[in-house]
């Protein structure tokens, strides 16, 4: 049997396009009021004003070590308490580790690992002062899979999957769950390093997923009675057949 999640107060990174949009527009549709966060403030605010009053912007750039530290305590000021905290935004990099930079390596490991860890830290003595609360976490197929063509990605993956389940075992006693979702690939901004052809061929062959169909997993996550945790949950494209 599901619960509602009408009244719940959810707080998203990387709301403001991609799976932070559409988990954003399926949670308010469930009856949540949602904080989106975002570093791109004009983006923010026109989303905002079409979505509601149950929509809060909130402007936070992860990757800087100060706005990252205040996300928690500015959003605090704004809403009640947190619920649900989806630690969603991310970045990728394909192709062999000679193909990157020293400098985007840095970018991807703060965002993907340490700005995930950094959140979540924040958010978990509110919730273990509640004695309630959700965390879930985008990981990826890759965290799962040795994916040769996106080794530094993959890595971050891989830990974040590490994280997540010892994380979830922590927080047994305090009656906060802690789950993670595993998508294949997703049409959306991530995607943009992908080549051109690689990307049409996977929307031609059904082997790549929409944004609405992982916030579908996560409102199934969300959704379920509190003595059941899903741990992790893969979407996949039927079609795709690379792992």
């Amino acid at each position: 049997m599901a619960q509602s999640l009408e009244g719940k107060i959810a707080v998203i990174t990387g709301a403001a396009s991609g799976i932070g949009l559409a988990t954003t527009e399926k949670l308010l549709e469930n009856g949540c009021t949602v904080v989106m966060v975002d570093w791109n403030e004009k983006a923010l605010n026109e989303l905002v004003a079409k979505l509601g009053d149950k929509a809060i912007p909130q402007v936070t750039n992860l990757l800087d070590a100060d706005s990252c530290a205040a996300m928690i305590p500015e959003i605090l000021k704004k809403v009640d308490h947190i619920d649900i905290l989806y630690c969603n935004a991310g970045t990728y990099i394909g192709g062999d580790l000679t193909e990157t930079t020293a400098e985007e390596i840095d970018r991807m490991l703060n965002l993907n690992i340490n700005a995930v860890m950094k959140n979540v830290h924040a958010v978990v003595p509110h919730m273990s002062e509640r004695k309630t609360g959700d965390i879930i976490v985008t990981s990826s197929i890759a965290g799962h899979f040795p994916t040769h063509w996106e080794p530094v990605y993959a890595g971050s993956k891989w830990a974040i999957t590490c994280f997540v389940q010892t994380m979830r075992r922590q927080m047994i006693p305090h009656g906060v769950r802690v789950s993670q979702v595993s998508p294949g690939p997703v049409l959306s901004a991530l995607l943009a390093d992908w080549p051109e052809e690689n990307l049409r061929k996977a929307k031609e062959s059904g082997s790549i997923i929409e944004p609405s169909e992982v916030a579908d997993a996560i409102e199934y996550i969300l959704t379920r009675n509190r003595n059941v945790t899903i741990r992790d949950m893969l979407v996949l494209p039927t079609n795709f057949d690379r792992v």
